[in-house]
C-alpha cells in the first residue's frame, strides 16, 4: 500500500441533511476523514463513511444514511465525514482512514484495474462493492443547431475539469463516435457552472456533465437559453457498455429541462457504496439489509434514495461484491 497524505478534520452529521447540489462525485474536499474506531464492547461498531464536499450530493446522501440507519441498525453506526469524493474515498479506504464510502462506479473500476485516474497510483483492490444507489447521468448539452454527438467534431466542447471522471466519460463517448478528444474538438476544461455559462454566452458549443438529472446548472441554463440534449443511440451505447462495463443505459425524461420536451437516451454511471474488504460479513450484511428495508424513510429525506432498487443496485458493478452484501442479494433473489 502506498503512503499517502490524508487530511484528518472530520465533520460528523447528527441532524437530517437537506439535499443540496449536484455531481457530488466531483466536489472538492472541505476536509478529510479520520480513523474509524469501535465503540466499547456491547455497543455498535462505528464505521467512518467518506462522502464528498460539504455542499455536495454525496455529503447529503451520507447524512441521510447516518440519520436514518443509525436508528434502525443494532450493531452498526455510521459517522459521516467530508472528503474529496470518489478518488479520495478509495484512497482513504486503502489507507484505513475510512471504512465505507460513496464513489462513482467508473472511478472504482479505474482503481481496481489501475487505469485512467489510477494509472499513477496503480491497482487498488482493498475495497468491495455494497450496492449502486443512484444514477449519475452523462448529459451532453449542446447549443441549438447541434443535434447529434457526431456533430461535435470541429466544435468547442467543455469536457469537465482536467483529469476528472467527466473528462474520461467524454473521452470514451466521443471515441465511440470516431472523435478524438485531443484532435477533433477544441477541448475546454471547467466546472459544470463554467460550462453552462459558456454555452449561454456562446463561448462553447457543447458540454459534458456527469451528474444526477436534473442538474442545477443545466436547469438554470435551459430557462434562459434553448439547448439540446444529445442522445446516445443503442448501437453506440451497447458498444460502450461492452468496453466499459460500469455504464448503464438511462433515459432522461422529457421536460426534465424546460426546452427539452422529449425523452433522451444516454448512459449513466452509478453512485455506489463500497466498503473495506476487512469489514466482517455480518456488519456489511446488516448495513445492506437496513439500506434496502428502509428505502421509504431514506427517500422521504433525500430524493436520491427514490432510485434505490435492489435489481438496479447490482447493475454496472464491475468489482466484486463484499460477501456480506452478496449474501443479502442472494437472499432476496437478485443474485444467484
Amino acid at each position: 500500500m502506498k503512503k499517502r497524505l490524508a487530511t484528518v478534520t472530520a465533520l460528523a452529521l447528527t441532524a437530517m441533511m437537506a439535499f443540496t447540489g449536484c455531481g457530488g462525485g466531483n466536489e472538492a474536499a472541505e476536509s478529510g476523514a479520520e480513523n474509524a474506531s469501535e465503540n466499547p464492547a456491547g455497543s455498535a461498531v462505528e464505521l467512518t463513511l467518506g462522502t464528498g464536499g460539504t455542499t455536495g450530493t454525496y455529503y447529503a446522501v451520507g447524512g441521510t444514511m447516518s440519520t436514518v440507519l443509525n436508528n434502525v441498525m443494532e450493531n452498526v453506526s455510521l459517522k459521516v465525514v467530508s472528503t474529496g469524493a470518489s478518488k479520495a474515498n478509495i484512497l482513504d479506504i486503502d489507507d484505513k482512514v475510512s471504512d465505507i464510502a460513496i464513489v462513482q462506479n467508473d472511478v472504482m473500476y479505474y482503481a481496481y484495474n489501475g487505469t485512467d485516474l489510477f494509472a499513477e497510483d496503480g491497482a487498488i483492490t482493498s475495497f468491495s462493492a455494497v450496492a449502486g444507489v443512484y444514477n449519475e447521468t452523462c448529459q451532453i448539452i449542446a447549443a441549438p443547431g447541434i443535434s447529434s454527438i457526431a456533430d461535435l467534431k470541429g466544435k468547442t466542447v467543455n469536457v469537465g475539469d482536467a483529469g476528472s471522471g467527466v473528462e474520461f466519460n467524454a473521452t470514451q463517448i466521443l471515441a465511440a463516435y470516431g472523435i478524438d478528444i485531443n484532435k477533433d474538438i477544441t477541448k475546454v476544461n471547467g466546472s459544470f457552472g463554467d460550462a453552462a455559462d459558456s454555452i449561454k454566452d456562446g463561448k462553447i458549443d457543447a458540454a459534458f456533465i456527469t451528474a444526477g438529472a436534473p442538474t442545477t446548472a443545466v436547469v438554470d441554463l435551459a430557462i434562459s437559453k434553448d439547448i439540446n440534449l444529445l442522445a446516445i443511440d443503442d448501437e453506440h451505447a451497447d458498444a460502450l457498455i461492452a468496453d466499459y462495463p460500469f455504464y448503464t443505459k438511462t433515459v432522461i425524461p422529457g421536460a426534465t429541462y424546460a426546452c427539452v420536451p422529449d425523452d433522451v437516451q444516454t448512459l449513466s454511471v452509478r453512485a455506489t457504496l463500497i466498503v473495506d474488504n476487512e469489514l466482517s460479513d455480518d456488519t456489511v450484511y446488516e448495513l445492506t439489509k437496513a439500506l434496502f428495508e428502509n428505502k421509504d424513510a431514506l427517500a422521504s429525506s433525500n430524493a436520491k434514495f427514490a432510485e434505490l432498487d435492489p435489481n438496479a443496485a447490482v447493475q454496472g458493478i464491475s468489482v466484486p461484491f463484499h460477501p456480506g452484501a452478496e449474501k443479502y442479494f442472494k437472499e432476496i433473489g437478485v443474485l444467484s
